[in-house]
């Protein structure tokens, strides 16, 4: 692994030898073994970095193990990045740092202070060549830290501000020349969730150049083992049958929701499908965070590998938007809506009589499995409290399990919302262990995701919006391509859970509100404003109240093809998205009335 902590001389007098300040950053991302802890990128756009957390379920999981080399050994000043994610008035975020053997003495995490910030740690001595690093969990729950930041004067402490702080990273990460070259593609999908994942597939299949983006290790995204959503909407009701093929390749049955078999979620079966395809560059672990444009056009996007720190930019023909969040579309300025309309401006019976920032929650999933011995399960002040009164008797968690409704933005307060729901899980698990013995004594949580599971953010607008009536009605527009069939699904806190927790909700209700099959427009799947850009799955263009019933995942893996063999006729025609609505509509619909044969590729012409 390429090391990423760099010595960085500054000039701060006339003679660089004699007045050389000496810094070194270290990534906690980058150590070279992380042992139990986990890397954390959700909170990439905000922090513009990823950051290892010791997710334990309560025990102390393995050590972080990495080595680093000083170019000049003596005496430094060491600051670390945390923060105390759960403080009563401190949190359980416990553990400590060793340098060659050596523990600290400060114990992090236990600030008592929930933001992010840089803890100074003393002087410590480093030697000239490898000095080891060594982060021990003390507690198993959910201590993190972001970077450490050695410098031989005390007086210069780093700056926390995190946009100002990404020029610091790039600098002493040798990361200010630019990113890497990952090449020239027809088609760039950003996202790999299973709208993402078929859009490669199918814009491959048909001889398009793609590159698949995503920013974890595993494909799928909510119907990943990190995540572990089962699949839902069908794939047999369309009025263009074969539409859903790859979906069907791709899904691995139906374990449930939260199954603690993360086997049973087909991360490998994705994972082969998509490294079968010679038209394919898979880019794992890597987040776009940027993009270059020629006014109403993305030239390229930049991503960043949330291990590594690598930059690579990925230049392309043509952008899908896969992100759930929209973030492709919001980096190059597309049009979006976020949060409700209100009924005078959709029509809609559904929405609300005024328009807000409400949105459906973010899931993190848990389960437990019965085990042969008792176990317990430690005290959790710094939790959600619960009691005889209210608590939740259950082994597992369900979708209900959710937290957003509009008290925390789904996107730049992810990790806050996936903090409430671990406090909420916690917490139910200690006073289930604790006071309903009889019944959880043989309990142990087996699995809690760190992952959170989203349902809604960003909607990026096209040029069509679909609307309940859309769906009520049936319309069938010329360009009504995928066919949906969930119901209109929308979340909202359960009663009692509001009770109790009014306006730290984590708990979800919901009413079914049952349609017949109906067809998306093909203008839903392309930006109204960004020249090049498509988009499948969650962020497609929707009311939000059409949206509970596209947002499912089956129903976005096909919208994924379908903009699959979309970029191939734009790509054929050198025509844009909307063009190939204005005009190759024809050709469009052809292709996915009867896919051609993947053993029969076309012939695209190259530049």
């Amino acid at each position: 692994m390429k090391r990423i902590a760099i010595t960085c001389c500054l000039l701060l007098g006339i003679t660089l030898f004699t007045n050389a300040q000496t810094r070194v950053l270290v990534e906690a991302e980058s150590f070279e073994n992380i042992g139990g802890w986990v890397i954390d990128q959700q909170s990439f756009d905000v922090l513009y970095s990823s950051y290892l957390m010791a997710h334990g379920m309560g025990k102390p999981v393995e050590d972080a193990r990495t080595s680093v080399d000083f170019s000049k050994g003596g005496t430094y000043h060491l600051w670390v990045r945390t923060k105390d994610w759960a403080p009563f008035p401190t949190g359980p975020g416990a553990f400590k740092l060793h340098i060659n053997e050596q523990a600290l003495d400060m114990v992090f995490g236990q600030s008592g202070d929930a933001d992010w910030d840089w803890y100074y740690a003393g002087e410590v001595n480093m030697k000239q060549g490898a000095n080891e690093l060594v982060a021990e969990d003390l507690s198993g729950f959910n201590g993190r830290f972001d970077a450490l930041y050695f410098s031989t004067e005390e007086d210069d402490a780093p700056v926390n501000d995190n946009e100002a702080l990404l020029k610091v990273r790039k600098e002493l990460l040798g990361l200010s020349d630019g990113p890497e070259n990952a090449g020239e593609f027809d088609l760039v999908v950003v996202g790999g969730g299973m709208a993402g994942t078929c859009a490669a597939i199918s814009g491959a299949r048909m001889g398009l150049k793609v590159a698949l983006i995503q920013n974890r290790p595993v494909l799928g995204g909510n119907n990943s083992s990190e995540i572990r959503v089962h699949l839902m909407g069908r794939v047999d009701q369309n009025h263009y049958p074969k539409l859903g093929r790859i979906v069907r390749e791709l899904d691995n049955g139906d374990p449930g929701n939260g199954n603690p078999d993360a086997a049973r979620y087909g991360d490998e079966r994705k994972l082969q499908i998509v490294r079968a395809e010679p038209n394919i560059s898979l880019h794992l672990n890597t987040h776009v965070y940027d993009v270059e444009m020629e006014g109403n056009t993305i030239k390229a996007v930049i991503g960043r590998d949330i291990a590594t720190n690598q930059e690579y930019r990925f230049e392309g023909e043509y952008f899908s938007d896969c992100t759930g969040d929209g973030t492709l579309g919001f980096l190059a300025g597309a049009e979006f809506r976020m949060g409700r309309e209100s009924r005078s401006e959709t029509g809609e019976s559904l929405a609300p009589e005024n328009p807000d920032d409400f949105t459906l929650g973010t899931s993190n999933l848990w389960a437990s499995l019965e085990r042969e011995h008792p176990s317990d399960f430690p005290e959790t002040p710094w939790a959600i409290q619960f009691s005889d009164e209210y608590h939740i008797d259950d082994h597992k968690a369900d979708w209900q399990w959710e937290t957003g409704f509009g008290n925390f933005n789904t996107i730049y307060e992810a990790e806050q919302i996936r903090d409430h729901n671990l406090r909420a899980i916690f917490g139910n698990w200690s006073y289930l262990k604790n006071e309903k013995a009889e019944k959880y004594s043989h309990h142990e949580l087996a699995w809690v995701a760190f992952i959170g599971g989203k349902r809604e953010s960003r909607r990026l607008m096209g040029d069509h919006v679909l609307t309940q009536m859309d769906i009520q009605d049936g319309v069938m527009y010329p360009d009504g391509s995928v066919t949906a069939t969930w119901t209109i699904d929308l979340h909202f806190p359960d009663a009692k859970n509001s009770q109790y927790f009014e306006g730290e909700e984590f708990f979800a209700a919901t009413k079914h509100i049952k349609v017949q099959p109906y067809t998306i427009p093909y203008r839903c799947l392309y930006s109204r404003n960004i020249d090049n850009l498509y988009m499948a799955g969650r962020n497609i263009s929707t009311t939000h109240v059409a949206f509970g019933s596209t947002r499912v995942m089956r129903t976005c893996g096909m919208m994924g093809e379908a903009v699959g063999y979309a970029a191939f006729v734009a790509k054929k025609n050198n025509a844009s998205p909307r063009e190939v609505y204005n005009l190759h509509l024809n050709e469009f619909m052809d292709i996915i009335e009867s896919p051609l044969n993947i053993y029969n590729l076309p012939t695209l012409p190259r530049n």
